[in-house]
């Protein structure tokens, strides 16, 4: 009986070495494994250049017109058309007018001037003034006229011309250095009068002309003077 229970614990023991080594308790991980490595340089920057942007309009486009500088040209005056010179004309007629500065005149006058039918004929100019208009010079009138201003493509030269009684400021007036026309402003102390020298040809004779009858002015009451045409 004692020999039995001492074989039982033998057995036990025996039993239990001839068993398999217990499986290894596994450890719970602390930290999660990691998905991927660390990166240990920055990612390199790919170079995007934006897109060139084009200018766009709603409106079309319009060309810029080429400047054209114009040249300025003379535009002739109609022909200044004369009566038809008079048959046995006496030696001299007068040409009497109002005078172009009344506030400077004495009131009752007006001017007078004398000239040879046969040089010249009275009449009106293209504007509708009294004149008178050389017979054998083209474009050489001789009109009244008053202070005036010029454009700035103009300029006048003054000069002072005496002749008998009579005193008369000159202006020459000049574009691009070419005489155009000349004014002849005075009186003889009663009245005081302009009058306007123009020319397309023969200036000189033109002009040699134009004082025989401008150094005739005078003063005439008004009563006495000759009808204008």
């Amino acid at each position: 009986m004692i020999q039995r229970i001492i074989t039982i614990p033998i057995l036990v023991l025996l039993l239990a070495s001839c068993a398999g080594a217990p499986a290894a308790t596994q450890v719970p991980a602390t930290q999660a494994p990691a998905t991927e490595a660390p990166a240990t340089e920055p990612p390199a920057l790919q170079s995007v250049e934006p897109p060139t942007r084009q200018a766009t309009s709603t409106q079309p486009a319009t060309a810029v017109p080429t400047q054209i500088i114009p040249t300025r040209t003379d535009t002739p005056l109609p022909t200044l058309e004369l009566p038809t010179e008079i048959v046995n004309p006496p030696r001299r007629m007068f040409w009497d007018g109002t005078p172009t500065y009344p506030g400077e005149s004495t009131p009752g006058y007006a001017f007078r001037v004398t000239y040879d039918p046969e040089v010249w004929a009275l009449t009106t100019d293209q504007f509708g003034f009294p004149a008178i208009g050389h017979r054998s010079i083209s474009g050489c009138v001789l009109s009244v006229t008053a202070g005036r201003g010029l454009p700035p493509s103009m300029t006048v030269e003054h000069d002072i011309l005496y002749t008998g009684d009579i005193t008369f400021d000159v202006g020459n007036v000049y574009e691009s250095g070419v005489l155009k026309f000349v004014t002849y402003t005075g009186g003889d102390g009663t009245i005081f009068t302009g009058f306007q020298l123009d020319f397309q040809e023969q200036a000189e004779a033109c002009r040699t002309d134009a004082l025989t009858v401008l150094s005739t002015l005078t003063s005439v009451p008004a009563s006495q003077a000759t009808p204008a045409p």
